[in-house]
């Protein structure tokens, strides 16, 4: 796989990530009590963990998404 071929996908890979990244925080931001309910079928959590869960895995993601997509896409953008 050439630097040209490599550019786009890194580039989709990012708006995909990060669109998904939207939808998760959205979710949690507009459906909080709806998706706690759901979970707590299936774990025994407290609200405050259930919070703190998903912004530390939020914030994983984004970071993961700055490292293996973003940060790469730019470089290859610099280089070409």
């Amino acid at each position: 796989m050439t630097a040209e071929q490599l550019l786009p996908f890194l580039g989709w890979c990012t708006v995909l990530n990060w669109s998904l990244l939207v939808l998760w925080a959205l979710l949690i931001m507009l459906a909080n009590d709806f998706t706690y309910r759901i979970q707590t079928m299936f774990f025994d959590i407290t609200k405050e963990q259930f919070d703190k869960i998903h912004y530390q895995a939020m914030v994983f993601f984004k970071m993961l998404v700055f490292m293996f997509n973003l940060v790469p896409y730019l470089a290859l953008r610099v280089i070409i």
